[in-house]
């Protein structure tokens, strides 16, 4: 009797160790360094605000954090390349407000907001409307009134968001904005200091030291926010414009990974951005550093999409 009881209770007690092995594996974890899939090129500030974040990050898991950069499509290589890794930590990606909630409105993605485990967001961007300094153009209302002219005036943007402002700007006053894109915020800061194109709509870190040594004119802030560096400056919003951008960074890993992971790498996320020496530097790359809870930051990017594709279909930017 004492041999078949012991037979029947040998598969439950394997699959007992078995689950305590893989639940100490986890407890454990990490075991190895991490990599974080940066889906922008090196040097702008997703990638340098994103290396800050890193350093911080790997002290409060104590393995080191390899940023990879994966740039691409709009920024859309990056978590396309996320999405197919294994869901073990070990591979994390910065998910973009953009690359979520606003380019599978326009290209087509291999992936949704469902191929991904949210741990954190870190950063909101800022965008400010600017001109060169000796433009005609020293208020919006100058800007809209040029824009109704002739054939209107010529927008410098890498992408979206930057170019929604002016496009919303143009719809809801009937004025007419046309890009010119370019591949980067330095190429778009050039080609306005060129006379390339009549006003841009960029991120801090391409403009500020700039409109400082006085060869730019900052108009209005974009954001639902005013700008720190220039608190006199007004909001869009608040010149008489119902008219702003919003933008976010976070990190997020493949979806399906165990709880235990997903937990411990939200707590490092934020403990992280607690930090103040680490807000420092991601605010010093023109973002200012904010911490939210994976679940927050998932939320957040679920009702930009809602939000998004109603603009870009009257921006005329949606896909067929």
């Amino acid at each position: 009797m004492s041999n078949v009881l012991g037979r029947r209770q040998m598969p439950a007690l394997m699959a007992g160790l078995g689950l305590a092995g893989t639940a100490q594996a986890q407890t454990a974890w990490p075991e190895r360094e991490i990599q974080l899939v940066v889906n922008y090129g090196a040097g702008g500030n997703t990638d340098v605000s994103a290396r800050a974040f890193s350093r911080g990050l790997e002290r409060q898991l104590g393995k080191p954090v390899v940023v990879l950069n994966r740039p691409g499509a709009e920024g859309t290589i990056g978590p396309a390349f996320v999405a197919t890794q294994r869901p073990d930590g070990y591979t994390m990606g910065v998910v973009t407000y953009s690359t979520v909630a606003i380019q599978p409105h326009i290209r087509d993605v291999p992936y949704t907001l469902e191929s991904f485990d949210f741990i954190a967001g870190y950063g909101r961007f800022r965008y400010g409307v600017v001109v060169r300094a000796n433009s005609p153009h020293r208020t919006l209302d100058d800007l809209v009134r040029a824009s109704k002219t002739g054939n209107g005036l010529f927008v410098g943007a890498p992408s979206a968001p930057n170019n929604l402002a002016m496009f919303e700007l143009g719809r809801l006053t009937g004025g007419k904005f046309e890009q010119v894109q370019f591949r980067s915020g330095a190429e778009t800061v050039t080609a306005l200091l060129g006379g390339h194109v009549d006003v841009i709509v960029q991120n801090p870190s391409d403009v500020v030291a700039q409109i400082r040594d006085g060869a730019l004119r900052f108009l209005a802030s974009a954001s639902p926010m005013r700008w720190p560096e220039f608190p006199d400056i007004p909001t869009m919003r608040e010149a008489g414009y119902a008219v702003e951008i919003d933008s976010w960074l976070g990190v997020a890993i493949p979806r399906g990974a165990p709880g235990v992971i997903v937990e411990r790498l939200e707590a490092a996320a934020l403990a992280a951005l607690r930090d103040p020496a680490v807000a420092e530097q991601i605010t010093a790359t023109g973002v200012d550093a904010q911490a939210l809870p994976g679940r927050e930051y998932a939320a957040l990017l679920a009702r930009g999409f809602e939000q998004m594709g109603p603009i870009l279909r009257q921006a005329g930017m949606a896909k067929p």
